[in-house]
């Protein structure tokens, strides 16, 4: 009935306007006599030229329709609320947070409804909106709540007040030309001008800084300089604050913020600094889905109206590149891989990703592959770029997204280290060996997390936050964000004497990254990553290699994982497993705690709980477990004395912010050098209806690290076809042209290139 409701709708609006709209186009063929740049408003996402052709192609374009029928509903359901615009006083989630929230997304539309729709009644609702607050913003102070390293005025936090900005600018081009000029004074003396310059010169802590903070404000001011044809503010908005009197090495309150001596500000030095040549953007893609939306509805308005900057061929093209990223960023699902802070969940559905995607296809040479996702988003944004996507579904054209293996390089120069993804019949790791990420950077270097069918097998746990849910902390970043989902011991990856990496200090981490050492997925069947670390804890080095192996007789391929770690001296090493699921089995002895223990004083493990422990004689360690109807298993080689822990988050957590999930964590003491390594398998199905396990068993039956040295490592797998292969790979060379040999076990291994992997008999 819903989508039948829809249907009318749009029956109606095209109907009403056949025979309303004072602009007709019979023959959407007919090129209208215009130049694309046109004088006058809308200038900036909608333009004259695509108000007319979305007129004349209306009721012909179904999923333009469907998305303007749905937006027609959902202000005019507004428009009979009226106009509220309370005092501010909330955090996040409160009633007066979400109200102004809904306010600018309820403007932005009203304006584009008017331009399509050519019906007063949203010209008027906007105008009301702004001439509200063009009568309250003068009388407020900075917000009451005072957590926030840069306040805003109507939200807690500046960063609120320019996402403000950045959609009523958009509301206020769509009715410039409507409005009289004594009410564009009002707006402008008012309010916008002085919006703009408190967010920029007022908050230059907020406003002058590389993060996705700044590009908001940047874009505000961008934006609203843009209607109002204002050079100064918009040189502000390209260029930062020419004088901010902030002193180089300033830090804002979350540790995120050092001003650089020289560094480049304002909306270039956003493009520049945290964006990498393949269009990887630091602080991960969580973050980089929310940065994409002013990045790029302020570049799709700089093109509109200032084309003569050619902000599309800047860096070349990595706004384009980044949302190509961005997409290869997100699993089976389309949910975006949750590096450094990030809320699992968040998708490619979300509507900054809508806008991104069209945007992209319009100004990007219409990649037919980004129709394949707007269609699976089903909407489009009602301006000249979702109209563009629309004719391509039309037309059939679009292509399936092929989701690949590759290697995204870190870094302004792309020289930072990079993220690895390796997929592989419906298995995706995600390997981590990049930079620090900004100030929403985590302490993880090598780490990674395992994924199957878009299902969670071994976790990165993201955030800590319950975005916008105010009994959670106001929807803010929570303490537990800080003393635990950063910390190195809630990821998989090697922690050091129960430190964090860097010790967990952001000015440390963030002047170093990891390096790139082979990726090489030219095979399907055998797909290797390889990094390493050496600044985590000085005087240790690590080196991480994650290969894809794929064998005929299974039906997925397995993951070899090893760590190489040597260090000038001994030490307490935890190399952690998040698995999900209800464990089915292990192979070792363990004793059960009655009562669990905390596991340790800080650095991320006062949040853990010890549940049992066992202790190797020097065999294999496997773990078994099930997830989602599938069966998996961790196969680890162990020496004797090897600890074997099974753990679960939660401990110290009073308020229960955290999630109890289990980890499986492997302890060695007093060791210097060694090599943890693992085959991690999916290899079977239960299914609930029929109660029948097909597969429940490992395959593995042996794994062992039979070659160690500064130049090779070798590790052989056994599995339960009478198969054996060895794995070798060139620590100190990775040139494919090299030759290698080397003696293992007494068999001459000889092979080119970094890495080999042998069949032996």
């Amino acid at each position: 009935m819903k989508n039948l409701g829809v249907n009318l709708l749009s029956i109606m609006l095209v109907l009403m306007l056949v025979f309303s709209c004072k602009e007709q186009v019979s023959d959407t063929s007919v090129e209208v006599a215009t130049t694309e740049a046109e004088s006058g408003h809308p200038s900036l996402v909608l333009t004259k030229k695509g108000v007319r052709d979305i007129r004349a192609n209306l009721g012909n374009i179904p999923i333009f329709d469907k998305s303007l029928a749905e937006t027609k509903a959902e202000v005019d359901a507004e428009i009979e609320v009226g106009i509220l615009v309370p005092v501010p006083k909330d955090f996040s989630g409160g009633y007066t947070h979400q109200r102004h929230k809904q306010n600018f997304y309820m403007m932005q539309k009203a304006g584009v409804l008017y331009q399509i729709l050519d019906d007063e009644k949203y010209a008027t609702y906007v105008k009301d909106m702004l001439m509200a607050y063009a009568k309250l913003y003068p009388t407020l102070p900075v917000h009451p709540q005072t957590r926030s390293y840069a306040r805003g005025k109507l939200f807690w936090q500046c960063l609120n007040d320019a996402n403000w900005l950045v959609y009523s600018a958009q509301a206020y081009d769509c009715v410039y030309d409507w409005l009289s000029p004594e009410d564009r004074d009002v707006l402008e003396n008012n309010l916008f001008i002085p919006f703009a310059k408190f967010i920029s010169e007022g908050n230059p802590q907020f406003f002058n800084r590389v993060h996705n903070h700044s590009t908001w404000g940047n874009v505000a001011v961008g934006m609203i300089a843009l209607v109002m044809d204002n050079d100064a503010l918009l040189e502000d908005a390209l260029n930062g604050l020419k004088t901010d009197n902030l002193k180089v090495g300033m830090k804002d309150n979350d540790g995120g913020f050092i001003k650089v001596e020289g560094q480049k500000l304002g909306f270039y030095g956003n493009l520049d600094e945290p964006f990498s040549p393949d269009g990887y953007y630091t602080e991960g893609p969580y973050y980089q889905r929310y940065a994409m939306y002013p990045f790029l509805i302020f570049a799709e308005a700089l093109q509109n109206v200032k084309p003569e900057l050619n902000i599309f061929e800047y860096k070349n093209g990595v706004l384009i590149k980044a949302v190509d990223a961005l997409i290869n960023l997100s699993d089976a699902d389309g949910d975006f891989f949750p590096l450094n802070d990030g809320q699992k969940g968040m998708s490619y559905y979300t509507s900054a990703v809508v806008t991104a995607v069209d945007i992209a296809y319009h100004f990007g040479g219409k990649n037919p592959e980004l129709l394949s996702i707007a269609e699976k988003q089903d909407r489009v944004v009602l301006d000249d770029t979702g109209l563009s996507i629309a004719l391509g579904i039309k037309e059939g054209l679009g292509k399936s997204f092929d989701k690949k293996s590759i290697e995204l390089s870190d870094g302004q120069n792309g020289d930072e280290g990079a993220v690895g993804i390796l997929r592989s019949e419906d298995l995706e790791l995600v390997f981590k060996y990049a930079a620090q990420g900004l100030s929403h950077g985590h302490y993880d270097k090598l780490s990674y997390s395992l994924y199957e069918d878009g299902d969670e097998v071994l976790q990165d746990y993201g955030l800590a936050r319950y975005v916008n849910i105010e009994q959670k902390g106001g929807g803010n970043y929570l303490k537990e964000n800080k003393t635990w989902a950063k910390q190195s011991i809630a990821h998989n990856t090697l922690v050091q004497n129960e430190t964090s990496h860097f010790m967990g200090k952001y000015e440390i981490g963030s002047i170093h990254h990891s390096n790139k050492y082979v990726f090489d997925v030219s095979n399907k069947n055998l797909q290797v990553a390889s990094a390493k670390e050496s600044n985590a804890y000085p005087g240790t080095e690590m080196q991480r290699t994650v290969v894809f192996i794929n064998d005929e007789s299974y039906a997925k391929p397995y993951l070899l994982d090893f760590m190489k770690v040597v260090s000038n001296t001994s030490n307490k090493y935890d190399f952690p497993f998040y698995y999900l699921g209800q464990l089915m089995q292990t192979n070792f002895e363990y004793n059960k705690l009655n009562t669990p223990t905390v596991f340790g004083k800080d650095n991320g493990y006062q949040h853990l709980y010890k549940e049992a422990e066992g202790v190797s004689f020097g065999d294999n360690a496997k773990l078994t477990w099930l997830s989602n109807g599938k069966f998996y298993s961790i196969t680890s080689a162990t020496a004797k004395g090897d600890k074997m822990i099974l753990a679960k988050i939660g401990a110290n957590d009073p308020d229960y912010n955290l999630r109890n999930e289990p980890a499986f964590i492997l302890r060695k003491t007093n060791t210097k050098n060694t090599v943890f390594a693992s085959v991690v398998e999916s290899h079977g199905t239960y299914t609930a209806r029929s109660e029948f396990a097909e597969n429940a068993y490992s395959h593995v039956k042996h794994v062992e690290v039979v070659h160690d040295v500064a130049e090779y490592t070798a590790v052989k797998v056994e599995t339960d076809n009478n198969k054996t292969k060895l794995f070798v790979i060139s620590n100190l060379d990775n040139k494919a042209g090299s030759d290698h040999k080397v003696t293992i076990e007494g068999e001459v291994v000889s092979w080119t290139g970094a890495f080999t992997l042998k069949e032996l008999k």
